[in-house]
């Protein structure tokens, strides 16, 4: 078992990208409080530390199982001496093929970490992660009920 912990709230994504492509959903979980929540890009919302590692898991054995995740920026904002929010800007490269898509693309995306300390290190009290569309400006469904990215400027 990791026992590694955030030392700072800008840890959690550091630990979380080498969680990730350590494909250890165990540790990935570590970083969050047992009642945390966690809403992934597509709006599913998981509930409690053990349905987020469960999550993980089958997300890096099926869906990110040859994946590689860089952290690209982070940003803090504290608070109090207790509770902090940390954005932090990931690429996601190595997604595995499904369906008629054979060589999936890289993707960027934006987690938000709110973040509390709990006696010598920090934990994850809410994750929400979000995709970058470029050149985007929101998404839309239509009357068929397919979802797409859409900007209104055009």
């Amino acid at each position: 078992m990791n026992n590694k912990r955030a030392e700072e709230p800008e840890d959690i994504p550091k630990l979380f990208v080498e969680f990730w492509n350590q494909k250890d959903a165990a540790a990935i979980a570590s970083l969050f409080k047992e009642d945390a929540e966690f809403v992934n890009v597509v709006g599913l919302w998981w509930h409690t530390r053990i349905n987020i590692e469960k999550a993980h898991k089958y997300g890096l054995e099926v869906i990110f199982n040859v994946s590689s995740l860089k952290l690209t920026r982070v940003k803090k904002r504290v608070l109090s001496d207790n509770i902090a929010i940390v954005h932090a800007k990931f690429r996601l490269t190595g997604q595995t093929p499904v369906g008629e898509t054979q060589q999936p693309q890289d993707r960027y995306n934006i987690f938000t970490f709110v973040c509390s300390r709990v006696a010598d290190h920090w934990l994850c009290e809410a994750a929400h992660n979000t995709d970058i569309v470029p050149g985007k400006e929101t998404n839309v469904i239509d009357a068929t009920g397919k979802f797409k990215s859409v900007d209104y400027r055009k």
